[in-house]
C-alpha cells in the first residue's frame, strides 16, 4: 500500500478520541422531557409491555429494540490480522463493527467484548444473552473455537449467530464467481476449485459454494502443510477432514494444473507465475489475503492476460469486502424475525449481489467513483456505495428465509418493504463518501491558505496521506514545523510543500496581475505589493489563478464575509458576478441545501432565481436531484406582506427560464420539508420534501444554519461557493480538521 494513503498512529487515536471516545452513542428514540413521558418510558407505563410480552414472547420485536438489535461479540484472540490480543484490545474493530451496521442497513449493534477463550463459557455467556437481540455476529475469533461456537448457539439459541469471518467472505467471494464464471461460460458443478487457507474463511467459501453446486473432488483445499487429501492425518481436524479430496496432488503448485479457480485466504506470495501459466483458460483468481493478495492484478494479468482477478483491496477493481453481505443478510433476516441466518439465505445475498453488479449502474455511483462502471471482468461485484444495496439484497434475503421456513414474521407486500428500505437510506453518508471518491480520483493540488493555524495543516496533512492529491501550505517553512511537530505530525514536514512570497518566484506576475486588477479601484503599487506578499488569502487567491495549484481552501481563521472580500481582489465572486454561497446541512440521514449563506445581503427576485440555480448545480454535482423551495412565513400567498413578495415571485422568474429542475414558493418551512403538511396543498409543484431552501435574505440563512447546528447538532458543510471560475472553498471559524478536508474535497471535486 502506497504510503500515500496511509494513517499515523496519532491521526488515529485522534479519530478515535475526539470529540468524545469512542464511535458511537445511544439515543433516546421516545419523547423523554416530561413527567408524564418519563411515567410512559419507565413506571408505571412500562408494566403494560412487560405483561404484553410475558403473555406473548414475539410481541417483543414489536415493543423493544429487539427487532433491529445485533450484538457483535468477540473475545479478541483474532484480531483483524493481529493475532490473539485480548477482549479489551477488540472493542475499537467491535465498535467499527457496529457502526457498519447502523451506516449501511439501519441496523442497530452493540459491541460486547467477553473475556474468555473458553468456548463452554462463550458458549453460555451468549446464550444467556440472547433474549436481548434480534442476531448475533461474531467476530475475530480464531479457529477451530469460532466453528464449535457458532454450531453449538446455531442449535441451543433461535435467532441468527453468524460467524461473519467466515460467512461474510463466502457470500461476497460466492457473489464474485457467479459473475466471473457467468463471463467465462463455465458452469460451477464443472469447474475445478483451487483452496489455498484452510482457516474458517478458506473452509466456509467451500462450504457455500459446494451448497451453490460445485462438485466435492473438484474442490482441493490446501493448508500449510499441503493439499489436504482423503488420509491425511498430520495437522488435520473435522473441519478439514469434511473436505478432503479424492486426490493424487499434495502440493499447492501440483493442484494448481489445470485448475478454473483460485481462492486464496492464504499470505503474500503464495501464488507463483508458473502456477497462473499452468491454469486453465480463463482463470478466476479471488486472491483476497489482505493487507497483501497471494498475487497482484498486475502480476496476474502480465502472466495471464485472460484472467478475472479480485482481491481484498479497496484500491483495485473487484473488491471482496464484507460490508457488501453483513449488513444486509442482517436486515433481511431481522425484518423477518428470523430463527436463523440458513445457506439458502446466504445464496441468495450472493445471487442477488451478482445480479445487481450485471444492471446498469447509476449515475451517483459512477460519479462517487470518478468513472463508468459497466458489468465487465473489472467489475463483477457492487460497490459498497450503491444506493441500491439496501433496497435489493434485503428482499432477497428475507424471501429465501421465508421460502425455508426461517421467518416468524413473513413479510406480506414485498413492494411495501422495498419502499421503507429506500426510506432508510442514509443520503449523507453516500454523498460524502463519493466525494471523497471522486477526490482521490481528481488528485488536485490544494492550497491551504492558512498555514499558521494547526487545524489547517492537520487537514493539509490528511488530504495529502489519503491520496487525493498533493497539499500546498502557504505559511513560513519554520511556523509550519514548529506547528506540525506540536501536533505530533513532525514527520509530515517532509511531506508538504510550503509556500509564501519569499520562495516564489512568481512574484513579479502576482504583483501585475494584480495590479491590473485593482489599478483603476484605488490601489498603487505599494499597497499591492503588501496585499500580494503579506495577505495569505490574496496570495493563495492569485497561486489558483496563475495555475500553481488547482484549487484553494481558506477561511479557517477570518469571517467568511472578510475572506471573500479579499479573494474579490483575484477573482470575480460578487453577487452581480452570479456568485452563492450555499451550504449543506447534515442531520438524522437527511442533508439539505440553504442559499445564499455567503454573497447575497437581500436578493430580489432575478437573484433569488439564480440562487436556486446555483444550488441545484451543487445538488446535482453531489448525486442528488434538486426540488427548490422558496421560503417565507407566507405559504402560497397567505398572510400577504410586502416582504413576501420576493419569494412568490422567484419561481415566475423560473418558470420564464424553463429549467429542469422542481421548485415552487413561497411556502413555510413545515411545508417545505413536512409531507404531512404539504399535502395540504395538493397544488404543491415539489413531488417530495424540499432539499434546497432559498431564504429571503443572508441573515435569516445564517441564523438558520446556526440554530440547526447548534440545537440539533447538524454537521454542516460550507457555504460552498458556487459561480465562481476557479475552484474555492470557504470554511467556517469554528471548523474541525474533517471540516476543512470536507471543504478541500468539494473544491477538489470542482462542485460548484
Amino acid at each position: 500500500m502506497s504510503n500515500n494513503n496511509r494513517v499515523t498512529p496519532e491521526e488515529a487515536l485522534s479519530y478515535h478520541i475526539e470529540p468524545v471516545p469512542g464511535k458511537y452513542e445511544i439515543v433516546a428514540t421516545k419523547p423523554m422531557t416530561t413527567q408524564r413521558d418519563l411515567s410512559l418510558a419507565y413506571s408505571p407505563g412500562v408494566a403494560v409491555p412487560v405483561q404484553t410480552i410475558a403473555d406473548a414472547p414475539g410481541t417483543a420485536y414489536d415493543y423493544t429494540t429487539k427487532g433491529n438489535m445485533v450484538a457483535v461479540i468477540s473475545n479478541g484472540t483474532a484480531i483483524l490480522g493481529m493475532g490473539n490480543l485480548g477482549a479489551l484490545a477488540a472493542k475499537p474493530v467491535m465498535e467499527g463493527k457496529s457502526v457498519l451496521f447502523k451506516r449501511f442497513a439501519d441496523v442497530n449493534a452493540i459491541d460486547i467484548e467477553l473475556d474468555s477463550e473458553d468456548p463452554d463459557e462463550l458458549i453460555r455467556a451468549i446464550k444467556l444473552m440472547a433474549p436481548t437481540f434480534g442476531g448475533i455476529n461474531l467476530e475475530d475469533i480464531k479457529a477451530p473455537e469460532c466453528f464449535i461456537i457458532e454450531q453449538r448457539l446455531k442449535e441451543e439459541i433461535d435467532i441468527p449467530v453468524f460467524h461473519d469471518d467466515q460467512h461474510g467472505t463466502a457470500v461476497i467471494c460466492a457473489a464474485g464467481l457467479i459473475n466471473a464464471l457467468h463471463l467465462t461460460g463455465k458452469k460451477i458443478e464443472d469447474c475445478r476449485i483451487v483452496l489455498n487457507g484452510a482457516g474458517a474463511a478458506g473452509i466456509a467459501c467451500l462450504e457455500l459454494i459446494k451448497a451453490m453446486g460445485a462438485k466435492h473432488d473438484n474442490c482441493i483445499a490446501c493448508d500449510t502443510k499441503g493439499v489436504i487429501w482423503q488420509g491425511r492425518t498430520e495437522g488435520m481436524n473435522q473441519w478439514k477432514s469434511a473436505h478432503a479430496a479424492n486426490t493424487d496432488a499434495r502440493t499447492l503448485e501440483q493442484a494448481m494444473v489445470g485448475a478454473d479457480v483460485f481462492l486464496g485466504v492464504s499470505v503474500k506470495g503464495a501464488v507463483t507465475p508458473e502456477m497462473l501459466i499452468s491454469m486453465a483458460d480463463n482463470p478466476v483468481i479471488f486472491a483476497m489475503a489482505n493487507p497483501d493478495p497471494e498475487i497482484t492484478p498486475e502480476e496476474a494479468r502480465a502472466i495471464r492476460p485472460d484472467a478475472i482477478v479480485a482481491t481484498g483491496r479497496s484500491d483495485y477493481p473487484n473488491q471482496v469486502n464484507n460490508v457488501l453481505g453483513f449488513p444486509y443478510l442482517f436486515r433481511g433476516a431481522l425484518d423477518i424475525h428470523a430463527r436463523a441466518i440458513n445457506d439458502e439465505m446466504k445464496i441468495a445475498c450472493a445471487e442477488a449481489l451478482a445480479e445487481l453488479a450485471r444492471e446498469d449502474v447509476p449515475d451517483e455511483v459512477a460519479m462517487a467513483y470518478g468513472k463508468k462502471l459497466s458489468f465487465g471482468r473489472d467489475y463483477i461485484i457492487p460497490t459498497p456505495f450503491d444506493p441500491r444495496l439496501i433496497y435489493t439484497i434485503p428482499p432477497a434475503v428475507a424471501r429465501a428465509g421465508m421460502d425455508t421456513g426461517a421467518a416468524r414474521r413473513p413479510i406480506v407486500d414485498m413492494d411495501a418493504y422495498r419502499h421503507n428500505l429506500k426510506a432508510r437510506m442514509d443520503p449523507t453518508a453516500s454523498v460524502l463518501s463519493g466525494i471523497a471518491a471522486r477526490a482521490k480520483a481528481a488528485q488536485a493540488r490544494m492550497i491551504f491558505a492558512e498555514g499558521d493555524d494547526e487545524r489547517v495543516l492537520r487537514a493539509a496533512v490528511a488530504y495529502q496521506r489519503s491520496g487525493y492529491g498533493k497539499a500546498l501550505v502557504v505559511g513560513r517553512e519554520h511556523d509550519v514545523k514548529e506547528k506540525l511537530e506540536q501536533a505530533g505530525l513532525g514527520d509530515a514536514c517532509r511531506e508538504l510543500e510550503v509556500v509564501n512570497a519569499a520562495n516564489t518566484r512568481h512574484l513579479e506576475s502576482y504583483r501585475a496581475f494584480l495590479y491590473q486588477r485593482l489599478q483603476r479601484k484605488g490601489f498603487d503599487t505599494h499597497d499591492i505589493h503588501r496585499l500580494a506578499t503579506r495577505d495569505r488569502h490574496v496570495f493563495s487567491a492569485l497561486m489558483l489563478a496563475h495555475g500553481h495549484g488547482d484549487a484553494l481552501v481558506t477561511g479557517a481563521t477570518r469571517k467568511s464575509a472578510h475572506v471573500l472580500e479579499l479573494i474579490n481582489h483575484v477573482f470575480d465572486a460578487r453577487a452581480q458576478d452570479g456568485a452563492v454561497g450555499v451550504t449543506a446541512l447534515l442531520n438524522k440521514g437527511k442533508i439539505v441545501f440553504i442559499a445564499d449563506t455567503l454573497v447575497h445581503e437581500w436578493p430580489e427576485p432575478e437573484d433569488l432565481a439564480k440562487i436556486a440555480e446555483r444550488a441545484a448545480g451543487v445538488a446535482r454535482s453531489l448525486g442528488l436531484e434538486p426540488r427548490v423551495a422558496f421560503l417565507s412565513f407566507s405559504t402560497f400567498g397567505y398572510p400577504v406582506s410586502e416582504r413576501a413578495t420576493k419569494m412568490h415571485m422567484a419561481p415566475q422568474v423560473l418558470d420564464r427560464r424553463g429549467v429542469d429542475f422542481e421548485y415552487d414558493g413561497e411556502m413555510t418551512v413545515d411545508v417545505a420539508l413536512n409531507p404531512v403538511a404539504m399535502a395540504r396543498y395538493p397544488f404543491c409543484r415539489l413531488t417530495g420534501p424540499a432539499n434546497i431552501l432559498v431564504m429571503p435574505a443572508r441573515h435569516s440563512a445564517s441564523i438558520s444554519v446556526k440554530l440547526m447546528q447548534e440545537m440539533a447538532g447538524a454537521t454542516v458543510i460550507g457555504p460552498i461557493l458556487a459561480g465562481v471560475d476557479k475552484p474555492i472553498q470557504i470554511c467556517g471559524t469554528v471548523s474541525t480538521v474533517n471540516d476543512i478536508l470536507n471543504m478541500a474535497l468539494l473544491a477538489a471535486c470542482e462542485v460548484g
